[in-house]
């Protein structure tokens, strides 16, 4: 299966930032591929906690989940929708991330379940004041491939992905705005590690660059293989990254390697 990994640096313009999603859709489209990731926050980044909530959407009407669907079906290419921001209990809102089958069915919502609290040498965030956790993991079937969920913040949870690896996924995905401080000391090493400890593919899609709240995210949206050799990498930039995945190299690695048959706990 061909996929792809797509890397924004994502404003406070929605119909700004689906004009760009629409395009890198049409190019990871054009260059065949069968499944699409988009980053954390693709539609709205860089806000203030009042505009974000101000934007968050209903999930039976948003504009943006309609907007995925239609690009799917268009394309036939499934697609993970990085996330949008919907509207969770009280005053708080979900970070959620929906996939799309190729004929544009919403086939499951995964809401984050780590949320980014951080205070060091002076930035500070605080995603819980604002964020509903979710409360499940979530996978689902693309072809012949097994996809686990995991927003951002969750690539330092390794037990998460344990569970995706006992529910027999094939493929880890990640849609991120990793920021540049973390990101350039911890992202690669993360992913690498949750590829080789689970014998997985590992995707990767990330907000790149300054955004209007003076936040930097870190880029590098990666393709890594069940061996943790990275496929594919775009350092910064928007554009689109794209890989073939091989049932036969996972189950090389897995023989060779097998690792996952020889847990104790």
């Amino acid at each position: 299966m061909r996929v792809a990994c797509i890397q924004m640096c994502s404003g406070t313009d929605r119909d700004t930032n689906l004009a760009t999603v629409q395009d890198l859709l049409a190019q990871a489209a054009g260059q065949g591929a069968e499944l699409a990731l988009l980053p954390e926050n693709f539609s709205f980044m860089g806000g203030s906690d009042v505009e974000k909530q101000q934007l968050a959407e209903d999930q039976n009407h948003s504009v943006t989940l309609r907007f995925l669907s239609e690009q799917a079906a268009t394309h036939q290419m499934a697609i993970i929708g990085g996330t949008l921001l919907l509207n969770g209990c009280d005053d708080r809102i979900r970070n959620a991330s929906p996939v799309f089958d190729a004929r544009g069915r919403l086939l499951t919502i995964y809401d984050k379940i780590h949320l980014f609290d951080m205070d060091y040498e002076g930035e500070s965030y605080c995603e819980s004041a604002l964020i509903e956790a979710g409360l499940r993991p979530a996978a689902v079937s693309v072809g012949e491939y097994r996809v686990g969920l995991s927003i951002c913040y969750d690539l330092r949870f390794p037990e998460l992905f344990r569970v995706y690896a006992d529910d027999g996924c094939d493929v880890l995905c990640n849609v991120a705005a990793f920021t540049a401080t973390t990101g350039r000391i911890h992202w690669k090493t993360l992913l690498k590690a949750r590829a080789i400890e689970n014998q997985t593919y590992v995707l990767a899609s990330a907000q790149w660059g300054r955004h209007p709240d003076g936040r930097e995210t870190w880029g590098h949206s990666m393709i890594i293989d069940p061996w943790g050799e990275v496929l594919a990498e775009l350092p910064e930039g928007d554009g689109v990254v794209l890989a073939e995945l091989s049932k036969k190299r996972l189950h090389q690695v897995r023989e060779s390697l097998p690792a996952l048959r020889h847990r104790r706990m």
